[in-house]
């Protein structure tokens, strides 16, 4: 689903697997299986795992099942959806037409579209590959569900959100969109010439070689496709169906680990953009996030990622230039297991410690001082965290998202069992009364202070 591919994913409880330091050190391979081995047992990972370090290849192998009903088990050779995956090949595209002379990044979209509307005039394309143009994401309209299963054309998805007010001035703030993203496919087909489908080809997967990637497509008879499933009361089910002309320039390709790992290899090897298109397109603007690329540290390591999110996959790229690090995971069951099993097989090669939710030792914490947490914090000018007290145990709630379990390891920190997350909370030293709360989870730290 489109909707769910927010970039700040840091901001998603979703399942995550971590590792002992001990265990890291001594035999680092072994540990990583042991990482992706918890969320298979836990049936929440299906799919293929791809981990690079320094030339060597330390995982390269399939989990679970590609398609359930005819036990067909998932390899390295399965194609997968790769949902938001998508953007930084989007981006890489506007970028190869401003090298060749056809349009600037710094000019308004609408130099190039002459039917943009009034509301376009000061966006950029700039804009637009930051998620900083205001226009808002067409995924998150009421009607999107309904509309999902029909095929259209790029000229009618940008009809969709072409009309609709923006949520705020252009360059402002940060709104992840999927129009977006559609908006630039639509541009390199009017200044290409070229379907988007035709213009990666040419100019980037059959220069990778990247012959097991491209525009997915529901009709197409694609060799070695993984089915998509979904978890739900009943278990594990097939999920919904969604046109793939919907997702388009968004978050229609599909791949496997090996291909991604050529176009890793091609992009941050010169292959593709010349050095300052490439310094351009990993240069964040606002909220870490690049040109379809989020560049931030992790445990004090750089890392350029992005994760992708469409009916059925889940899906996490990562680079860690620095470490010569390259961690793919690839879902083919909806859930946060690959983004953050990615998160901690990074850290695994970089020998750092995480602790496996299951390790965590659970602790008694007096009711009193479980009522000085209750209240909400805010998180982000638009995200609060929410705890109450219930029953005597502590519940958590981010934003919309469901209500949570807040289990103590001390009289200060908790952590959650069903997704891989802690949370600490700070108390003011002259009122000793609690103030903020710290959330801790896929390496970074945000802080959220008492309304």
């Amino acid at each position: 689903m489109l909707r769910k591919l927010a970039a700040l994913a840091i901001l998603c409880l979703v399942p995550l697997s971590s590792v002992r330091a001990q265990s890291s050190v001594q035999d680092p391979v072994a540990r990583m299986q042991q990482v992706i081995q918890s969320d298979v047992s836990n049936k929440t990972f299906m799919g293929t795992v791809l981990v690079v370090k320094d030339g060597k290849t330390l995982v390269n192998q399939g989990y679970g099942s590609a398609d359930l009903e005819w036990n067909i088990p998932n390899t390295p050779a399965v194609k997968f959806r790769l949902g938001s995956v998508t953007k930084q090949f989007t981006a890489a595209g506007i970028l190869l037409l401003e090298e060749r002379g056809k349009l600037k990044v710094e000019d308004p979209i609408g130099k190039y579209l002459p039917d943009a509307p009034a509301a376009w005039q000061k966006i950029t394309i700039y804009n637009v590959l930051t998620h900083t143009s205001g226009i808002p994401s067409f995924t998150g309209f009421p009607d999107y569900r309904s509309t999902e299963w029909k095929d259209t054309n790029p000229a009618e998805l940008v009809a969709r959100f072409r009309d609709k007010p923006l949520d705020f001035e252009p360059g402002s703030k940060f709104n992840y969109s999927n129009s977006g993203y559609v908006l630039l496919g639509y541009l390199i087909e009017k200044v290409s010439g070229q379907t988007y489908g035709d213009f990666l080809q040419q100019n980037i997967f059959t220069p990778l070689g990247m012959a097991d990637t491209g525009i997915d497509s529901n009709a197409a008879i694609l060799p070695q496709r993984a089915q998509g499933y979904s978890p739900s009361a009943l278990g594990i089910v097939h999920t919904g169906y969604i046109s793939m002309t919907i997702p388009f320039s968004a978050g229609a390709l599909y791949s496997t680990t090996g291909d991604l790992l050529k176009w890793e290899q091609g992009l941050f090897g010169g292959k593709i953009l010349t050095p300052a298109s490439l310094t351009r397109m990993t240069a964040p603007f606002k909220e870490n996030y690049a040109f379809g690329l989020v560049v931030s540290t992790q445990d004090g390591h750089k890392r350029i990622t992005h994760g992708g999110g469409i009916e059925g996959f889940n899906t996490s790229l990562n680079f860690y230039p620095d470490d010569k690090l390259v961690v793919i995971v690839l879902g083919n069951l909806n859930g946060g297991a690959p983004d953050q099993i990615a998160n901690a097989l990074g850290k695994v090669a970089l020998g750092q410690p995480v602790i496996l939710t299951s390790e965590r030792k659970e602790v008694t914490v007096a009711p009193t001082l479980l009522a000085d947490y209750v209240g909400t914090y805010r998180l982000t000018p638009t995200i609060d965290y929410v705890v109450t007290l219930k029953d005597g145990h502590l519940m958590s709630r981010l934003g919309t998202q469901p209500e949570l379990p807040l289990f103590a390891e001390s009289e200060t920190k908790f952590f959650l069992k069903i997704v891989d997350a802690q949370v600490e909370f700070f108390r003011d030293p002259a009122t000793h009364a609690v103030t903020r709360l710290t959330l801790y989870q896929n390496g970074t730290s945000h802080e959220a202070k008492k309304q």
